[in-house]
């Protein structure tokens, strides 16, 4: 009886059972994961945003790490025992014992290089992984390109298992919304394995391996030389610029500042640059051309014109007699740098003027229509016209990070909001500063520049986006159908009304507020905005420097290029964010520059505006990071630089007095009629 059981069991091994097979099978066979090299993102002129090289992770399976020199292999990486140990517990945490997991990502090529000459030490648990890893040649457009990162196991978890723990993904930016294009399709080696668990070659002559198949390019509109220039512009500025094809929806430029070199977060030391840059908190990895709020000021203008001359409540030639400030609520606000002279006598006028009187008026007469019941149904329905101009509504780009509207920043208020805020009792001289972009009202600068587009097509606009096509593209590829759709969202407006408020722009430009975006040969339309900025610092409530708001295209007929430009605490509108917009327009429209106007960009991009409140909020970050890891820890260099030194204080010209004015009314400074001339502007000394 023993002996039939033991040839029952050895007929079920051998023959029936295939369990000790697989083990062996394991045992003598190594799989291996091929990445594909990801799709190349190109520029409007098919050169090259980012590309492609190799680099390699050094790869660990826990269980396999047997009869390991573990002080040579420190050595070889530059780390201690302790960091050894460290990494092999989370690589065990993070994908368990029996699955590769990377244990130092990116080698340099030293780091590579030492460890392939001592391969022969670390026969078991140990290998190298090709990797390829993006390079931006041109250093530009961190904020649009994104940056690549390994899974996390939430993404594995919300891809249902597509992707592997080792994988890469992109993780913002065009890299993350257009990933399952530009991933391509990993490929397998199945390689065999000695008594000594050395690789010795293909498996069976590779008959089982799957070849990687490379990820597809994008062509897009982007204009890498253009991008390259803005970035200067935007150095040392807190804000950002966008420029979009009114014709298409296609961004041609987008720029957030403070920006990075996207070659920071590539390469080995990806890890240390990202953790610079989350701790810094001026905030370089936000992008703020499309989730940054602000109030647009003046540049809301021809916007509110338009819906006033739809509603049929003015005519082009509506004239308002400013005197100087607004009296009809009664309290003489906001004010007006203009006073009499006939300087509103018209819409055209008083957009050439940027007169906060005639704005407002017009504001609270679209609100306050008769033909609506009451100022709740009036607001709604002039909220309603701000929504079809793009404002306060999330527009649809092709990266993730766009300002989604909520309770705690809406955009555009609803009437709930005052409803809430003023306990049901408000009307039109309650919030009369929406008339001029202020109050509650906020707009990213990707609006702003939309809204322009909407002006220049008289009523249709594209969802902006970044990419035009993809190589090889099929009938299969829906995810450009969204960008390809005309919005037809305010074409009942008369062709006669946009021409009136489009004129108004084009005299801001030639005898308004923005005579320093005027190119010769070119006709400008342009809107200038100073808006009123706010911070909580040390809990009070303290008035910053305006911030500088600039919108314009060109030329008047047939525009080619919208843009939006804000600079945080840069002053008028046409100081900082006027002479940067139009800089980039005479760039790309004449694809050369002036030698005066090179001259305004040395003096620009040296110019350092960053706010004075900045050093001592990042002071305190650290100061409060550093006790948090010193009570943790009991390790006193978290606390020793900052017991040597004070807090640094605000910088006095950075701020002012807490403003007296009642929070229900906003004072508006309007922006200046007579800019400073260039040529009056002193440099400072070694620029």
């Amino acid at each position: 009886m023993v002996f039939l059981v033991i040839i029952a069991q050895l007929i079920n091994l051998q023959v029936f059972s295939n369990k000790y097979q697989q083990l062996a099978q394991d045992n003598a066979v190594f799989r291996k994961v091929v990445y594909p090299p990801r799709g190349i993102i190109f520029d409007r002129e098919g050169k090259a945003i980012l590309n492609n090289t190799l680099m390699y992770d050094l790869m660990v399976t826990p269980s396999e790490v047997k009869r390991v020199d573990t002080g040579y292999l420190c050595r070889l990486l530059e780390i201690d025992t302790t960091e050894f140990k460290e990494r092999m517990l989370n690589a065990i945490l993070r994908n368990g014992r029996y699955r590769p997991s990377s244990f130092e990502e990116l080698l340099t090529q030293e780091k590579q290089a030492r460890f392939e000459e001592n391969m022969w030490r670390f026969p078991s648990g140990f290998y190298l992984q090709q990797r390829p890893i993006r390079v931006y040649p041109f250093n530009a457009a961190a904020h649009i390109m994104g940056y690549v990162g390994e899974v996390d196991s939430a993404i594995i978890a919300r891809s249902g298992g597509f992707y592997e723990p080792g994988d890469y993904v992109g993780r913002s930016g065009i890299e993350a919304y257009y990933e399952r294009v530009l991933m391509g399709q990993r490929g397998v080696q199945f390689l065999i394995k000695d008594n000594f668990n050395r690789l010795k070659g293909q498996y069976e002559g590779g008959a089982y391996d799957t070849a990687a198949v490379a990820g597809r390019s994008l062509r897009t509109y982007i204009d890498v030389e253009l991008q390259q220039l803005a970035e200067r512009l935007m150095s040392n500025k807190v804000g950002a610029v966008i420029a979009i094809e009114p014709q298409t929806g296609g961004i041609i430029s987008m720029v957030s500042g403070p920006n990075y070199n996207p070659n920071d977060l590539t390469g080995s030391a990806k890890k240390k640059n990202y953790s610079k840059l989350v701790l810094d908190v001026a905030g370089p990895l936000l992008n703020r051309a499309i989730a940054g709020t602000y109030p647009p000021g003046s540049t809301y203008k021809p916007i509110g014109g338009l819906i006033a001359l739809d509603e049929g409540i003015i005519t082009p030639s509506f004239g308002y007699g400013c005197g100087g400030r607004y009296f009809a609520c009664g309290i003489g606000k906001p004010a007006c740098t203009h006073a009499g002279g006939g300087h509103a006598a018209n819409l055209r006028l008083a957009i050439a003027n940027s007169c906060n009187s005639y704005f407002t008026h017009i504001y609270r007469m679209a609100v306050d229509n008769p033909k609506y019941k009451n100022v709740d149904e009036g607001y709604a329905r002039w909220r309603e016209y701000n929504n079809e101009f793009g404002l306060g509504v999330s527009l649809g780009i092709d990266m993730p990070g766009e300002f989604k509207p909520g309770r705690v920043r809406e955009g555009i208020p609803d009437t709930a909001t005052y409803n809430r805020v003023y306990r049901s009792s408000w009307s039109s001289c309650t919030n009369l500063t929406l008339g001029i972009g202020q109050d509650m009202m906020l707009a990213t600068p990707l609006q702003l520049a939309n809204s322009m587009c909407i002006i220049v097509n008289k009523g249709y606009y594209y969802t902006p986006h970044f990419v035009k096509g993809i190589d090889g593209e099929s009938k299969e590829d829906t995810i450009l159908n969204k960008f390809r759709k005309k919005h037809e969202v305010l074409t009942h407006i008369s062709d006669s009304a946009f021409n009136a408020v489009i004129k108004g722009m084009q005299d801001v430009v030639e005898i308004g507020t923005a005579r320093v975006a005027q190119i010769p040969g070119i006709e400008v339309c342009a809107k200038t905005g100073t808006a009123e900025n706010y911070r909580i610092l040390d809990g009070k409530r303290v008035k910053l420097k305006d911030n500088s708001v600039f919108v314009c295209f060109a030329p008047r007929e047939n525009p080619k290029i919208a843009i939006a430009v804000v600079v945080e605490n840069a002053g008028f509108g046409a100081t900082w964010a006027g002479p940067i917009a139009a800089i980039m327009m005479e760039k790309f429209l004449n694809d050369t520059l002036r030698p005066e106007t090179v001259k305004k960009i040395e003096y620009i991009a040296n110019a350092n505006l960053m706010p004075g409140w900045l050093a001592r909020e990042q002071y305190k970050a650290d100061s409060t990071r550093g006790r948090f890891y010193f009570d943790l820890t009991k390790d006193s260099s978290y606390i020793k630089k900052f017991l040597r030194k004070a807090a640094p204080p605000v910088k006095k010209d950075s701020t002012a007095p807490k403003p007296k004015t009642p929070d229900r009314i906003v004072q508006h400074r309007l922006e200046a009629i007579e800019p400073k001339k260039w040529g009056q502007v002193k440099k400072p000394a070694g620029t």
